[in-house]
């Protein structure tokens, strides 16, 4: 029994992985670009390589090929994902590409962005440069999960985050759950997002600083989002006299213009939103709004009601359950038994997270 020949070597798998790799290191870092690696090769030896710069500019092409210019001409790149072939803040990769000389090119994973998709092979063939893709796709369509579903759909990539006890109980005040280790991945998934949201009963319950206290990464705090139809947040809570420091909006309905001015004073950013019959926001044109805002992967950090709402109605793209190891006896505890029903019902994979939490559990729902 024969099989297809494999169309790419050893090597050139070699020199993708590297470009993966690179990718994967800055990823989360590049602000609504994806993060892309770059690899450049001659004679069989790297001579240069680099990866999208912090908040997305310059471009990983741009980053390779000025470290080693006069080397460039005649050598091979190796690209996570398709060169951009369009105008914008910055000018097309392919541009530079052709500019260098660039005897072949090797690309993974077509750009969804409209503007580029399938565009850049036959602008390089054009120009006598061969373009080959594909290598590596299964790793880098992992890679680009959430940027691809954004681009393809003009909406955020939605994750769900929720933290239980042994025998699935949350506690209706602050106290902790799981373990610091559970919490620093916590603040990891922060890390990873444009925005976190919640609601205004969050914040007057638990006062929390929605923000990432990773040493190193607290400046990438994601942009907090409060759901507040009636604005009945706290004005002394924490999320509020830290709006000057941390991007925050407030998404609202009823009209107070005091505490409309206070909010504003302290930095606060609020938006108006229309409700439904049932005198609740349309979750569709909630995220729609968020998405605009410039928050294209959130995170949700909320109760019982709201996160069971938003699995209800398939909004999450996937769903991160911290399990602690012990169970709940208090007279304040809150099930989340249909919940994790719904979880289990809703979602095709599910996987033990593989990571150090000591005796917690994270599970991922995808």
């Amino acid at each position: 029994m024969s099989s297809r020949k494999d169309k790419f070597n050893l090597l050139n798998k070699k020199y993708m992985n590297f470009a993966i790799n690179l990718a994967k290191n800055h990823k989360a870092l590049t602000g609504l670009n994806p993060s892309v690696g770059c690899v450049v090769v001659k004679n069989k030896e790297i001579i240069s390589y680099g990866a999208t710069s912090i908040n997305g500019r310059p471009h990983a092409e741009t980053v390779a090929l000025n470290k080693n210019k006069k080397e460039n001409s005649g050598s091979v790149i190796y690209l996570t994902l398709e060169p951009c072939s369009h105008y914008g803040k910055t000018p097309p990769c392919t541009k530079s590409i052709i500019k260098f000389k660039i005897k072949k090119l090797y690309y993974s994973s077509d750009d969804f962005d409209r503007r580029s998709y399938k565009k850049s092979k036959k602008i390089l063939k054009s120009k006598g440069i061969k373009v080959k893709s594909g290598l590596l796709i299964k790793e880098t369509k992992k890679l680009y999960k959430s940027y691809n579903y954004i681009k393809q759909n003009n909406y955020p990539y939605i994750t769900g985050k929720l933290a239980c006890s042994s025998n699935f109980y949350i506690l209706k005040n602050n106290s902790f759950i799981t373990n610091i280790h559970s919490r620093n991945v916590s603040h990891l998934l922060r890390y990873e997002n444009h925005g976190i949201l919640t609601t205004y009963k969050t914040v007057n319950n638990d006062n929390p600083k929605l923000n990432c206290r990773l040493n190193g990464l607290e400046k990438y705090s994601p942009t907090r989002i409060i759901i507040d139809k009636d604005l009945r947040i706290k004005i002394n809570s924490y999320i509020v006299n830290s709006s000057n420091k941390i991007n925050t909006f407030v998404i609202y309905n009823k009209k107070n213009k005091k505490k409309i001015n206070h909010l504003k004073k302290k930095g606060i950013k609020l938006i108006s939103l229309d409700v439904g019959v049932d005198g609740y926001f349309n979750l569709k044109k909630l995220f729609k709004k968020i998405f605009l805002l410039g928050v294209h992967r959130l995170i949700v950090e909320c109760g019982k009601d709201l996160t069971f709402k938003i699995l209800s109605e398939s909004f999450f793209n996937e769903f991160y359950l911290f399990k602690g190891d012990q169970s709940i006896n208090h007279k304040n505890k809150i099930s989340i038994k249909n919940i994790v029903k719904k979880l289990n019902k809703s979602y095709k994979n599910k996987k033990y997270v593989k990571t150090y939490l000591d005796k917690d559990n994270l599970i991922q729902y995808y």
